[in-house]
């Protein structure tokens, strides 16, 4: 009789190369042996020769609730799994109450633990209402990171944390190891600019950028990370789409602080010129999808491995939110849990790079940011079974058949390379390339290690 419940075949992606012929080996929910060749027996064996093994992916900005009975996070783990992502890290905003006191966060385990099918690991924030002293709590309880916001951008879910108060935060935060993770944007500037706009009858597609300008993303990156440089945390900038955030982020980890950077994949595979001229309001993000030329320089900083993951932000909102003419009328943000893999694996084969930044991207180091990476990201021994097998072939995504909450995606009709033909997680087949074949309560929340 076989020592092994599953054996899956094929070429496995590393982080720093690929193994050709390669066989993973699960025994329960773990790896439990791994090789080239020809493999060992087992009660379950998937031939995926010719076809890419990878770790499951790791989602670190996911919005599930950020609009009341919309999605939730069970529905968003079926988009997951859809996506090859294994673990949803989620976000503290959600509507109405953010994740700002220890009941609110036992609240939201038990959510993510009765109806979801892959696993969750949670945010938290802080709010005038609980207090900065709420922090001790959340970590006690299990958050993975703390977010925050140098913008209001709804009243009571999404606050703005003041400068002095982010500090306080901050040095509040340093001992546990956990990341300072901010929304980067001037709040000042960019109602200034909106106003200015508005005030002209300048409304349309184009004004959004025009109104957030590279600027005040760059001032907010730049606050960001002196804090983490005069508290000693770990500070990181969110959904960066500006070259010079990276810059940013480069001069202080090169004066020795703890700063890090993450962008999202349409900041890298969508422009102003031809997709918000295309879709409208259904690319309106924060930061807004910038001009081709600065896109370009993003894969520059992707290429030098100088981006600590990449992330989706994904956040269904419905089409209600997105049909008005007026642009600063409409909610920033779009689905994007079963686009992010097989949308950034595109755009590294477009840009000449690696498979394995596919790894490091979007498993390795968002496992090693949010303190998951004795279980998470890899798939060595000992590791959690978080398997994904990809097809290699050509399609245009069309989101009318996605296992997302919404119909609609500012991807549609974006040519993939890559599809997704089965998805794991600990061991259990979630996904097999139609449809989600586990039962909701599979996942678990995920506390992380410590630092």
């Amino acid at each position: 009789m076989s020592d092994f419940d599953l054996v899956v075949r094929g070429n496995i992606v590393e982080p720093q190369g690929i193994v050709e012929d390669g066989w993973l080996a699960v025994r329960g929910t773990q790896v439990a042996a791994r090789g080239t060749g020809q493999p060992p027996a087992a009660r379950e064996t998937v031939d995926a020769r010719g076809q890419w093994i990878m770790p499951g992916v790791i989602d670190g900005q996911v919005h599930s609730g950020s609009q009341a009975n919309q999605e939730g996070l069970g529905w968003a783990s079926r988009a997951a799994a859809a996506g090859g992502v294994t673990v949803m890290v989620d976000m503290p905003y959600d509507d109405p109450e953010p994740v700002a006191s220890r009941p609110h966060l036992d609240a939201k385990i038990a959510e993510a633990e009765r109806d979801c099918h892959v696993d969750v690991a949670l945010f938290g924030t802080l709010n005038r209402e609980h207090g900065l002293a709420a922090a001790a709590g959340l970590i006690e309880g299990g958050v993975c990171a703390f977010k925050f916001s140098t913008f209001e951008a709804t009243p009571g879910r999404f606050p703005r944390i003041e400068e002095d108060d982010l500090y306080e935060a901050f040095q509040l935060i340093a001992p546990s190891g956990l990341a300072c993770s901010v929304h980067n944007q001037m709040q000042e500037l960019t109602r200034k600019n909106i106003a200015r706009l508005i005030e002209a009858g300048d409304t349309g597609w184009d004004a959004f950028m025009r109104a957030h300008t590279p600027l005040i993303e760059n001032l907010a990156t730049g606050i960001i990370y002196e804090l983490g440089a005069e508290t000693g945390a770990r500070a990181h900038a969110v959904h960066v789409s500006t070259a010079r955030g990276f810059e940013l982020c480069n001069m202080y980890r090169r004066a020795g602080h703890q700063a890090s950077i993450e962008t999202c994949v349409q900041y890298l595979m969508l422009n102003h010129e031809e997709h918000t001229r295309r879709f409208g309001a259904k690319t309106k993000h924060y930061p807004p999808i910038r001009p081709k030329a600065e896109v370009d320089r993003l894969w520059t900083h992707i290429a030098r491995d100088e981006c600590t993951f990449v992330s989706s932000d994904h956040v269904s909102w419905g089409l209600e939110r997105k049909g008005n003419p007026n642009v600063f009328k409409n909610a920033s943000g779009g689905p994007g849990l079963e686009t992010l893999l097989p949308a950034f694996w595109t755009g590294c084969e477009e840009h000449g790079i690696s498979p394995s930044m596919v790894v490091r991207q979007l498993c390795l180091n968002p496992a090693r940011h949010f303190l998951l990476d004795d279980r998470k990201g890899s798939l060595d021994v000992g590791r959690d079974a978080d398997i994904v097998i990809l097809s290699p072939e050509r399609y245009a995504f069309d989101p009318s058949v996605s296992l997302s909450a919404v119909k609609w995606s500012s991807f549609e009709g974006r040519e993939f390379r890559v599809r997704v033909a089965a998805t794991w997680c600990r061991g259990q087949q979630v996904y097999d390339g139609q449809r989600i074949v586990n039962q909701a309560g599979h996942g678990r929340f995920l506390r992380p290690r410590q630092a």
